[in-house]
């Protein structure tokens, strides 16, 4: 069978400090009030180790009551520069990818630069408009 590894980049600037935006991707009860595409979903569980070999587990359930339970290993952190971690839905074992997140002061704002690389056609979840709607999501919380 073939390989396919495609890559998602995507690029956002939030309208916050480099040290918020760190903070929403590093704090657990931050994670509680943005992960997840479902604009009125809500996450149930969230925890994370944010140090090389550390790990993650956050379970988040849409408005119609999926639930979906997202893993991984983080394997490169750079306080307030760089995060990478593997990825994997624990309903879809074996099937892993990484990403790597680039953080950098724009003037009072914040730079996100997002890869979600090996997504490949292996996984049922649509990850570009997915992060899309999260990213919409951390921008409305980091505005508030």
């Amino acid at each position: 069978m073939e390989e396919i590894n495609e890559t998602i980049l995507i690029k956002k600037i939030f309208n916050a400090s480099l040290e918020e935006v760190w903070k929403a991707w590093t704090d657990p009860e931050y994670i509680m009030k943005w992960f997840g595409s479902d604009p009125n979903g809500k996450v149930l569980k969230a925890s994370i180790d944010v140090k090389p070999d550390g790990h993650f587990e956050i379970t988040f359930q849409d408005s119609d009551s999926t639930e979906h339970t997202c893993t991984g290993v983080y394997k490169d952190v750079q306080i307030l520069k760089k995060l990478a971690f593997t990825w994997m839905w624990k309903n879809e074992p074996g099937v892993e990818s990484f990403v790597t997140i680039l953080f950098q002061t724009e003037g009072y704002s914040t730079r996100m630069h997002f890869e979600h690389a090996g997504t490949g056609t292996e996984s049922k979840h649509g990850y570009y408009q997915g992060w899309l709607d999260t990213f919409s999501k951390l921008d409305r919380v980091l505005s508030t």
